[in-house]
């Protein structure tokens, strides 16, 4: 039909458009309107905004087509509920031949658009639907995207704090090399908690941390910003060993969302010119050092996740590590080790971990690094991916270069 050629057609699936007008006459006219159109529309009625509302909770339409004057809903009342109940849907409201001036309020108020009774043809009475419904979708994609560019750029600000740039001394005793990633889990449209740093104080020490604090989203992710910040502050101010993470747990249950949340993490120190390193472990996996002579995995006795036991009475004891000369350790949060790599519960642990990097300890650092990630990713790939977020930190002390 003309009406039909007029127009662009639906998208194979007949829209939903719920009318809700109290007049018969009226209501027998939108039928025969849409019946001359020849556009196969699903059309449902409503006499009353109180059983409109009940429908829409049922059924959302795609376009509701609103009578301003009903027996419960007066004016713009009846948008407002409308809306209230669906913010996605499209609306029209119809008006009378007197009330033009009501119907561009309602479409300043969140209307689409309006129709005015009495001047309705097939044809305009169809496109103004589908209009609206490609109105309100514009406008929902819109605000999709503005929201996912305010998401992006909030997110780019919390992963400056998460992952920070060393500050590390001009003209230092020990030569620090690092090398440090962050890979997000799969398909993790929102930062997770993980955070590392490095600092070296005017004494010449040389300090690390790599924490992970539970669960994703911006909650998590400013919290994890804000023990980093507080561990860098806490140890330029010189707070060392059980008063180091005494005093992020402090923080951390100052700051957290819930009493669910926690954080592990693995600390250490390494005094200049040193052939050891003083690490601090709560709730973390172990870490990785590396020599001459290979690669091993360690694991120092440790103590709870910060937030787990708010003021664990032993503390968190300070193991020494040795670490030869022109050694490196590297550190890990569990997204590397956790991700599966066979059917059921098989993961490739901290043992896989090791088993890796065995057979790529002749690498140097940024490689072994990225190599160690590539393969756990590769392992992972047929058992749907790394889910959680990966931070790696490497430090080499005395490199060559």
């Amino acid at each position: 039909m003309e009406a039909e050629d007029s127009l662009a057609l639906w998208d194979g699936v007949p829209p939903y458009v719920l009318l809700i007008e109290d007049d018969e006459g009226d209501a027998v006219l939108v039928g025969e309107l849409v019946e001359d159109s020849g556009i196969d529309v699903r059309l449902g009625r409503a006499s009353s905004l109180a059983e409109a509302l009940r429908l829409m909770r049922a059924e959302a339409p795609e376009c509701v087509l609103l009578d301003l004057h009903l027996p419960d809903a007066q004016g713009l009342e009846g948008l407002t509920k409308v809306l209230a109940v669906s913010a996605e849907v499209a609306v029209v409201v119809l008006t009378g031949l007197s009330e033009e001036r009501a119907g561009l309020t309602a479409v300043a108020a969140g209307a689409q658009d309006y129709l005015i009774k009495g001047r309705l043809e097939p044809d305009v009475f169809i496109r103004a639907i589908r209009y609206a419904i490609q109105r309100k979708r514009t406008e929902l994609a819109a605000v999709a995207l503005e929201a996912g560019r305010l998401r992006a750029e909030e997110n780019a600000r919390l992963e400056r704090g998460l992952l920070p740039t060393p500050l590390l001394l001009d003209a230092p005793v020990d030569t620090v090399s690092v090398c440090a990633r962050y890979h997000p889990g799969r398909a993790q449209t929102l930062l997770g908690g993980d955070f590392y740093d490095v600092v070296q104080t005017p004494d010449g020490a040389t300090h690390a941390v790599v924490g992970d604090v539970s669960g994703h989203g911006p909650s998590e992710a400013a919290l994890g910003v804000c023990l980093r910040v507080a561990w860098r502050s806490f140890v330029m101010a010189g707070a060392r060993g059980a008063e180091l993470l005494g005093l992020l747990e402090r923080i951390l249950l100052a700051e957290r969302s819930g009493p669910e949340i926690f954080a592990t993490l693995v600390s250490l120190t390494r005094p200049p010119g040193a052939d050891a390193v003083s690490v601090q472990r709560a709730g973390h996996p172990g870490f990785l050092v590396r020599s001459p002579a290979g690669v091993e995995l360690c694991t120092v006795p440790g103590g709870p996740a910060l937030g787990i036991i708010p003021g664990w009475g032993p503390g968190w004891p300070v193991t020494d590590v040795p670490v030869e000369a022109g050694g490196a350790v590297m550190l890990f949060t569990d997204g590397l080790i956790e991700g599966r790599i066979g059917p059921g519960s098989d993961r490739l642990d901290e043992a896989g971990l090791l088993d890796l990097a065995r057979r790529h300890t002749h690498l140097p650092a940024e490689t072994f690094v990225d190599t160690l990630i590539q393969a756990a990713q590769g392992l992972a790939a047929d058992w749907g991916g790394l889910a959680d977020d990966v931070a790696v930190l490497h430090l080499e002390w005395n490199a060559s270069t």
